[in-house]
């Protein structure tokens, strides 16, 4: 499962965590796999279940 980094980004600053924001925007590539980068999101108490955009109709 591929998620928008920007999702990430926007997700960390609603909750106030600007400087974990920021060095995912700069680490991270724009797609992050979520397989790959499970360890991570978990640390950023992150489900990526909740990341991936509905799918468009």
């Amino acid at each position: 499962m591929r998620i928008a980094r920007q999702r990430i980004v926007s997700i960390l600053r609603q909750r106030g965590q600007q400087v974990r924001a920021d060095w995912v925007e700069r680490e991270l590539p724009d797609w992050v796999d979520a397989d790959d980068h499970a360890g991570l999101l978990a640390t950023l108490h992150l489900d990526p279940a909740d990341l991936v955009d509905p799918p468009s109709a």
